[in-house]
């Protein structure tokens, strides 16, 4: 419930920035030997992470071949798997089309129009190029298990071992409408590593939890570990300090969305939609989500923290 209020106040601005138009999700992963070193330099290689996926998706969606338009996108860094295990990955949530140099909308339909193959060559060319710049500016840190890294043959050996590898990102057309998108949104923006309706049961020893296990279909599974091992993994994904989870690129970026988003729903003739949780303060937020009245006695019905409006005392 902690992260409720700032997710429905989070969704809710979201609303003014949704077009009637296709949006998709995309996931973009690294390889889990790069797990050790990233780890050892969250600030710098999440970063690159952003980077890399903005620079493809910024190169891909302005050539004319794929669609030649400026779209808009939302990216969230999540560094969890199912287990809490570390996972380090981006979701993306990119609108379908975008505006023309010459102000003109532009989208390819329903069906997503990046070539899936080209995205990931891109994408693992350009975070493997940060990479590099990296570790030959002496910016990198090695800890644990990354501490071989520091070895010129070592690191030269993982990138090899990385480019031989597929960089596949997982691509789907998520949404049926604007409402659905802010929906899908609110799923990805604010979670953590996992929830308390996971949590089945915990001694003085051991936590058990549901985990979903890809390697049959998603179902659900009870799995048990031990309680230190538990805090271990979830102060795994306490992201660094300041860091800004949640970042706004192309038509969605602050200095410019204003005017991008009002242009191109005067070209997709489609309606704004309005925040309804604007300057509420947190209790009227509690009372129009939940129907929950903090400010109101269950006793007495007197208003607490209004003296005007309380119930006079009977002497």
């Amino acid at each position: 419930m902690c992260q409720a209020l700032p997710k429905e106040k989070w969704m809710d601005k979201r609303r003014e920035d949704v077009l009637e138009a296709p949006y998709f999700h995309v996931v973009f992963t690294v390889p889990q030997e790069l797990n050790s070193l990233i780890y050892s330099n969250q600030q710098l290689l999440y970063d690159a992470l952003y980077h890399s996926v903005s620079a493809t998706i910024n190169e891909l969606t302005a050539d004319t071949k794929h669609l030649g338009a400026r779209v808009g996108y939302i990216c969230v860094l999540h560094t969890w798997g199912s287990e809490m295990n570390y996972h380090p990955h981006i979701h993306v949530i990119l609108l379908g089309g975008g505006l023309t140099a010459k102000n003109q909308w532009r989208d390819k339909g329903e069906e997503f129009f990046l070539p899936v193959k080209i995205l990931s060559k891109l994408f693992r060319g350009k975070y493997m190029d940060e990479l590099k710049r990296l570790w030959n500016e002496k910016k990198l840190q090695f800890h644990g298990s990354s501490e071989k890294y520091r070895n010129h043959y070592a690191f030269k050996e993982l990138l090899n071992t990385c480019y031989e590898k597929d960089w596949i990102p997982h691509c789907k057309k998520t949404f049926n409408g604007a409402q659905s998108v802010i929906n899908y949104l609110g799923k990805y923006t604010h979670r953590i590593a996992i929830s308390n309706h996971r949590i089945i049961r915990m001694d003085e020893n051991t936590v058990t939890y549901y985990v979903k296990d890809y390697r049959e279909e998603g179902k659900w599974k009870e799995y048990t570990i031990s309680g230190i091992e538990f805090i271990r993994r979830f102060l795994m994904h306490v992201p660094p300090k300041r860091f800004v989870r949640i970042r706004h690129y192309g038509l969605l970026c602050t200095r410019s969305k204003t005017q991008h988003l009002t242009l191109c729903r005067n070209l997709l003739g489609c309606k704004q939609y309005l925040s309804r949780l604007k300057d509420m303060e947190a209790p009227q937020m509690l009372e129009t989500l939940y129907g929950i009245k903090v400010t109101v006695c269950k006793c007495c019905g007197g208003h607490l923290g209004k003296p005007e409006q309380r119930i006079p005392l009977r002497i």
